[in-house]
């Protein structure tokens, strides 16, 4: 049986936290701890999904405020996001996503539909996951050609 091709569609996690470039670090520090997640993804508008802008990550909290000990209350995602947006498409496969990921120096990617609406969020450990499923297929290839030669050899 073949192993069908696996699009980033099928990886991503569909409910994306999003806030808006006026969204003070702070709060984007609460809104990730209250949805047990390490990005959100800055939009114009709270709600709309289709004009993502960047993105800010638990670390770039850290490193660009709390580290130089500037007041995370007074810094906004709109100062520290990351920009330009790094993104993939739904339908591109893992290894188009691992390519953006190295281009970008990003281990997460924003998903965008075929209108350029947000529709989810991939990790590096997302697509590390769905590698080693193809990997796995690969070395149950080499066991069955082995078992096949061996039996055909007695």
């Amino acid at each position: 049986m073949r192993a069908r091709t696996v699009t980033v569609r099928d990886l991503a996690a569909h409910e994306v936290v999003t806030v808006t470039p006026t969204t003070t670090l702070a709060e984007c520090a609460q809104i990730m701890r209250a949805q047990h997640v390490g990005t959100v993804v800055v939009v114009d508008d709270q709600g709309q999904r289709d004009n993502p802008r960047g993105i800010v990550t638990d670390r770039d909290i850290v490193v660009e405020s709390v580290a130089v000990g500037l007041d995370p209350s007074t810094l906004t995602a709109g100062d520290v996001m990351t920009t330009p947006l790094a993104t993939v498409r739904d339908g591109d496969d893992i290894l188009d996503a691992l390519a953006r990921m190295r281009e970008h120096g990003v281990r997460r990617l924003p998903v965008l539909d075929d209108a350029g609406h947000l529709s989810g969020i991939v990790a590096v450990d997302n697509l590390l996951e769905a590698l080693a499923e193809q990997l796995d297929a690969v070395v149950r290839v080499l066991k069955a050609e082995q078992t096949r030669e061996s039996a055909t050899r007695r």
